[in-house]
This record gives structure tokens, sequence and C-alpha cells, in this order.
């Protein structure tokens, strides 16, 4: 297995000063945590399907109507 450490050491580090300093025009080294696999999977564009917005559709309007027989009963 010839894969490098994801935290390389940085005495071994090309391109660092001591201290961990970058030299000017030096590109830092990569984090491990970053690859191909990061981030959402899948189609993000579509957004929500039909089903879930219909039925947060009626949970508002049956909400709304609660409250608007609630106030019109109050003033009766």
């Amino acid at each position: 297995m010839n894969s490098q450490p994801s935290d390389p050491d940085p005495r071994n580090t090309p391109g660092l000063r001591p201290g961990g300093t970058v030299p000017p025009g030096e590109t830092p080294p990569g984090e491990g945590s970053t690859g191909s696999e990061t981030g959402p999977h899948g189609d993000v564009s579509r957004g929500w399907a039909k089903g879930p917005m219909i039925a947060i559709g009626i949970v508002v309007v049956a909400f709304a109507a609660f409250f608007l027989a609630y106030a019109l009963i109050m003033i009766l």
C-alpha cells in the first residue's frame, strides 16, 4: 500500500518552511478530508416533489382556516 497518510508530518512535507509556513508562490498541501466523494449525492437540482409540497400546502390552509374560523367565532 503506497497511499500517503491523511495528515503528513510538516517536517517532511515539501514546500514548507520551518514552522509550517508556505513560501510565496507555493500552494499549501491539501487537506486529507477533501475528496471526490464529499458533498451531496444525486441530483439536487430537482427540488421538492409534488407530494410533499401538496401536503405542506394542505396543512398551511387547514391551519389558516382554523384560526380564521376561531377569529370569526370570537367576533360573533
